[in-house]
């Protein structure tokens, strides 16, 4: 008879004390020595994690009434802009917001020292930040300008919520043309010169779960070292069809909406993170339970890297013109080697996310669930999964 436990059944066992937890890793060691039945009935949690920059992210930030009040029409965090058309004493600050005297790329290529990502991480590591404030004044909210500083506990809230974060997979990036190109994905040097990839194989959350059979709304995560939520599906959430061998076939794949409370994290989390060329962002701390709650779910949690594949793009000329296609695949046991071969050669690679971080969240999430102080959440609604069809939209110049 196949394995069937229920989240409460998890819980239950999570609050005796008695509950089985693993990370993915971990989880791989023990399928390769009890066999996969055999491990999806001792196990009953299998944690993952991945720290690495994730630019659609940003913090809610309520800072608390004047007097005389004010209704704030625009607003500067450290020289950063936050969007402030959300009520009188509210805003949200991007990660990506540059300081307004941040000559960009103006100075080829730019350096994007200080950007909202950067704010953010000073907040979180309660240094004083600049606030500054202007208004056109109402008969109810008279003031026309503020000056102060601030700190992450002097607000009154402080949300950090991440609109897409946590992708299931990513490219690997490399360089055909004869120039060293700035991007997203890093410094790629030309004529194959280096390769980068972002994810952090056998330990990614979607990876481990491909058919969001346990993520979706409302599922409790590790966020920024502090408690958080998955808030809805991730912007560009097109989950991949993956064959039998286990190649990703279509987009770059699922992704998750994120929210926390901001004043429950830490620095160590969500650091501030420059990439010469491209811009400012925030490097973003995550980590997901699995309940194994069926054969199928530890089938997938315990994928190898040498069973998991990232396309190669050039990021050259094929991804700025939005040519479709790819050069093919590599395993992540490849890409984490440090090599892998490209149109027939050899090709140094080194990624952007940080795998040892990934392994130290597994193990803090592992830990948690073992003292109990971390329960799983069923989720509300499930999110849409290669089987829904998800088709992305382009847009159409008139």
């Amino acid at each position: 008879m196949g394995v069937e436990k229920t989240y409460a059944e998890i819980n239950a066992k999570i609050k005796a004390g008695k509950a089985v937890v693993v990370t993915a890793e971990e989880l791989i060691s023990l399928v390769e020595e009890k066999g996969l039945s055999k491990a999806a009935q001792e196990v009953d949690v299998v944690t993952t994690g991945t720290f690495a920059p994730m630019c659609s992210s940003g913090a809610f930030l309520s800072f608390g009434h004047t007097a005389p009040r004010m209704k704030m029409q625009k607003v500067w965090l450290n020289g950063v802009a936050a969007y402030t058309g959300i009520a009188a004493v509210d805003a949200y600050i991007g990660a990506t917001e540059m300081h307004e005297d941040d000559p960009l790329n103006s100075n080829y290529p730019g350096e994007f020292r200080y950007g909202g990502g950067h704010v953010i991480a000073d907040l979180v590591a309660r240094k004083p930040v600049k606030l500054k404030a202007l208004a056109y004044g109402t008969d109810c909210y008279p003031r026309r300008n503020l000056e102060t500083t601030i700190t992450l506990d002097e607000i009154n809230e402080a949300i950090l919520f991440n609109p897409r974060n946590c992708y299931q997979n990513y490219n690997c990036a490399v360089n055909l043309t004869d120039r060293t190109i700035y991007t997203y994905m890093g410094m790629i040097k030309p004529n194959l010169g280096n390769a980068n990839f972002s994810t952090a194989g056998q330990l990614s959350p979607l990876l481990k779960d491909p058919h969001f059979k346990t993520i979706g709304v409302g599922t409790k995560i590790f966020l920024g070292g502090g408690i958080g939520y998955v808030a809805w599906n991730g912007t560009q959430h097109f989950p991949s069809m993956i064959d039998s061998d286990g190649k990703e076939l279509g987009s770059a794949g699922g992704t998750l909406a994120v929210t926390g409370d901001l004043k429950q994290m830490s620095p160590r989390w969500l650091v501030g993170t420059s990439y010469l060329g491209y811009g400012a962002t925030l490097s973003v701390g995550i980590g997901i339970p699995i309940p194994i709650l069926n054969e199928e779910i530890a089938l997938y949690a315990a994928k190898k890297d040498e069973e998991l594949f990232a396309p190669v793009v050039d990021y050259g000329e094929a991804y700025p013109s939005f040519t479709p296609g790819n050069l093919g695949y590599v395993s992540y046991a490849d890409l984490k080697s440090g090599k892998i071969t490209v149109n027939g050669k050899e090709v140094s690679t080194a990624p952007l996310s940080s795998l040892p971080r990934a392994r130290e969240i597994a193990a803090t999430l592992k830990g948690w669930i073992q003292k109990g102080e971390f329960q799983l959440t069923e989720p509300v609604k499930t999110l849409p999964s290669p089987a829904d069809g998800v088709i992305a939209h382009s847009l159409k110049e008139d």
